[in-house]
């Protein structure tokens, strides 16, 4: 499903991921979460996270690859996961079950509870597209690829219409997706005795209009 076009914005281009990707993908997501407040509630030890973090995303690379849109960058520095989501609750994965518990054993109640209170916030009753994950690898931030990850799909959002929904990992990158037309939807979402997430919510921008004469 992951047919669109491969925009250039700005200075840096930005390209549809494919199948080949994936490896390469799930330890750029492991790496640029590995630090963050959830990442270290869903497992506590730093070892274990390392283990765990790359065989869990991996979950999430393939299944945008083959249900939604997956962008990178030439250099596979950074990634972008978008699921397109009709007004009901997103449909469950295959296998994912099992899945889960393969690749994040023995912390898979933390992860099953943390996707518990995601999708108890997930907005219904109307179709928009899921920012399920954004990531740059450490060594590569700073350089505007995450913007440039955003502002692509942004585009294809505004010129359909299409809302996007996300969850922000805490107060920094919440402050980053308000600046790229993000606003919060709802209360924070409280992970069971740790950190807050954000949801957050993004209208299409309307076309400029240009002047007349």
């Amino acid at each position: 499903m992951n047919s669109q076009p491969a925009p250039a914005v700005g200075t840096c281009h930005v390209v549809p991921a494919t199948p080949a990707d994936t490896d390469t993908l799930s330890h750029v997501i492991a790496a640029a979460f590995h630090d963050l407040a959830p990442s270290l509630w869903l497992v506590t030890d730093t070892d274990d996270r390392r283990r765990v973090f790359p065989g869990y995303f991996r979950i999430y690379v393939e299944h945008a690859l083959e249900q939604g849109i997956a962008y990178t960058n030439p250099g596979r520095t950074g990634v972008a996961l978008w699921l397109p989501l009709g007004d009901g609750p997103p449909a469950p994965d295959p296998g994912y079950v099992t899945r889960l518990a393969a690749a994040t054993s023995p912390w898979t109640a933390r992860f099953q509870a943390f996707d518990t209170a995601l999708d108890g916030h997930h907005p219904t009753g109307i179709p928009h597209h899921h920012l399920a994950i954004l990531a740059v690898h450490p060594d590569h931030q700073a350089q505007r690829i995450g913007t440039a990850l955003l502002d692509a799909h942004h585009a294809a959002l505004d010129a359909d219409g299409t809302p996007a929904y996300l969850e922000a990992s805490g107060q920094r990158t919440r402050d980053l997706y308000l600046a790229h037309g993000y606003r919060d939807c709802g209360y924070p979402i409280e992970l069971p005795g740790g950190p807050a997430m954000y949801p957050m919510w993004r209208r299409p921008r309307l076309p400029r209009r240009r002047p007349r004469g």
